[in-house]
């Protein structure tokens, strides 16, 4: 009777996507999607990692096999080794140096520590004094902590 009646508690509802959970894991469907198979996913990713492969091993066995062992397989014509090592490392030094530029641009982005920008800007909400009672509101609504109060809670020795 209780499992029929709503459910009107939060730790009430973890329980019950809990044993839902636990249901559909025991089930002998779990992983596949509905009755038709694998999940897509799970299949465009295997399909996806074909071709990295094959690349990979395309690439290693240009850039490290000897070149009379490449022209006995038959391979006569294949990008100069130079390319080997000069691509991977152009690309690891784009990245390093974007990164560095992203953070120089963040640098010079942030406003000076001496700056009032950093203390209010154009979304700062300065708290508003009502009329009601703690009663009538007891949670207080959304506002910046003014840079007062926080002094006076960081910086004051009273205990």
């Amino acid at each position: 009777m209780a499992d029929s009646c709503s459910v009107n508690s939060p730790r009430r509802i973890l329980s019950v996507s809990k044993r839902q959970r636990a249901r559909d894991e025991k089930s002998p469907r779990f992983g596949l999607s509905g009755e038709h198979g694998p999940k897509p996913s799970k299949v465009y990713n295997f399909v996806g990692s074909i071709p990295t492969v094959v690349a990979t091993v395309i690439y290693f066995i240009c850039a490290y096999l000897p070149e009379y062992f490449l022209r006995s397989l038959g391979i006569y014509y294949y990008p100069s080794r130079y390319w080997a090592l000069a691509v991977p490392v152009y690309v690891m030094v784009s990245i390093a140096l974007a990164l560095m530029f992203y953070i120089g641009l963040n640098f010079l982005s942030t406003p000076s520590p001496t700056s009032f920008h950093i203390i209010f800007d154009e979304f700062s909400k300065e708290p508003s004094i009502s009329a009601c009672s703690k009663q009538d509101q007891p949670i207080q609504p959304i506002s910046d902590i003014g840079i007062n109060r926080i002094n006076e809670v960081m910086f004051n020795n009273k205990k």
